[in-house]
């Protein structure tokens, strides 16, 4: 795949226009700290001030296809006690298709976690067809690269005495069509300077 970046990170109208270029699976991943904990910074000003364990998750995540080749990571956001990036699994750079249930899936259960319903985004309530269901198949290599990501942050962590932990599960959904890619783009654009209506957000009283 080819597209625009600034600063490494892809611009917003190219990320919109990506949805059909891959063969394999995209996905919307959150991840959370254990008990929500602000372990990667802070938002002051509508920027996000990012901790030393907080940096480095940045880092993984630019990263992610240096250990993962079929991996990518398009886009992404870190906020203080969770994060959420669309994550495209290349089927093409995979053996074989992977199941794996260890993580929470929305499209198979046809239900959002609770702490994402309120995402300005459609769910998959409907039965999977066919392309869901080939999708779905990838879902596998999704969990052993979000498995290897933080598994890595642990150790580093605990490597420097840093006190962190990850919430055990996380969340996934099928990015279904270019609809819901650019909405999610830009809900994860969007996220920091909407903090204050975070679901995440405990002192969130919206």
């Amino acid at each position: 795949m080819s597209h625009d970046k600034f600063q490494n990170k892809y611009r917003i109208n190219s990320i919109r226009a990506m949805w059909h270029d891959y063969n394999g699976g995209a996905y919307f991943v959150t991840i959370c700290t254990k008990k929500h904990k602000h372990f990667f910074g802070d938002i002051e000003n509508d920027t996000m001030q990012l901790s030393e364990i907080g940096k480095l998750v940045t880092e993984n995540l630019q990263n992610i296809t240096n250990h993962y080749p079929y991996a990518e990571i398009p886009l992404f956001v870190v906020m203080p006690n969770h994060l959420h990036a669309i994550i495209i699994i290349d089927g093409r750079k995979t053996t074989y298709p992977r199941r794996n249930t260890e993580h929470q899936t929305i499209v198979e259960t046809g239900r959002a976690p609770s702490l994402l319903r309120a995402a300005p985004f459609p769910q998959q309530t409907t039965p999977i067809n066919k392309q869901m269901q080939e999708i779905d198949s990838f879902k596998g290599w999704l969990s052993v690269a979000v498995g290897g990501f933080k598994s890595a942050t642990t150790k580093f962590a605990h490597a420097h005495n840093i006190d962190f932990a990850w919430q055990t599960r996380f969340h996934d959904a099928i990015i279904k069509n270019q609809t819901s890619m650019n909405e999610i783009a830009k809900y994860i654009e969007n996220n920091v300077s909407m903090w204050n209506k975070d679901c995440f957000n405990k002192n969130n009283t919206h």
